[in-house]
């Protein structure tokens, strides 16, 4: 008996291990890397639910957190590639720039309905990172949406989530390059946090690295 819940465990360790981390290349990345110079970085896909819906829930309040999430996410990556510039073998268009540009092509509310290569063109850059968050609240409180957008995140092991992170070429708009990372309750403190502790696993991985 002792060996069998062994095993299952053993099993069950080895498939959470898979589940946590993906990551797809396209057979002509390297290639696509070497032609490319400069890079944006557009708003996450924010995605926050709840395991169990809190008594005063507000859609409006939870739709707003997810907007501020959407480019509190892009700012922090933004920072954390600015830090390490050096080792990377592209530039990283300033978000700001990127986010006036959206906004004055009218697509704020439209990135899910425009091409990355449409994108990359309205942006002049060569490539696109994109990706989506999404997480599961498991903090019962009702005051847990106040909260977040007070810190710009989550504070404490409130919820579970997954990260999808992409880049796709900015002339062909395909899919380049893909990582998705599960996500504990331990590492949602905050966007910066988020952003941290995925491109520490990212890293060795990373395609724009010299």
């Amino acid at each position: 008996m002792k060996k069998y819940l062994l095993i299952v465990v053993l099993s069950t360790f080895a498939l959470n291990l898979n589940a946590q981390k993906q990551i797809f290349e396209a057979p002509d990345l390297k290639t696509k890397i070497q032609e490319q110079k400069t890079v944006a970085i557009i708003p996450f896909d924010v995605i926050i639910t709840y395991k169990k819906i809190p008594k005063n829930f507000n859609k409006e309040a939870n739709d707003a957190q997810e907007e501020k999430m959407s480019k509190s996410i892009q700012s922090s990556m933004y920072t954390f590639l600015l830090r390490k510039k050096d080792k990377y073998s592209v530039q990283f268009q300033d978000v700001d720039k990127t986010n006036i540009l959206i906004k004055k092509a009218g697509l704020e509310d439209k990135l899910d309905e425009t091409t990355k290569d449409e994108l990359a063109k309205i942006l002049g850059v060569d490539a696109v990172i994109g990706g989506k968050y999404e997480i599961e609240q498991t903090k019962s409180e009702a005051g847990a949406i106040a909260t977040a957008v007070l810190l710009g995140g989550f504070g404490g092991k409130t919820g579970t989530g997954t990260l999808t992170l992409t880049i796709n070429d900015g002339q062909s708009g395909d899919l380049l390059w893909r990582f998705f990372k599960t996500l504990d309750d331990n590492i949602s403190t905050s966007t910066d946090d988020v952003v941290e502790h995925m491109m520490r696993k990212v890293s060795r991985n990373f395609p724009y690295g010299d």
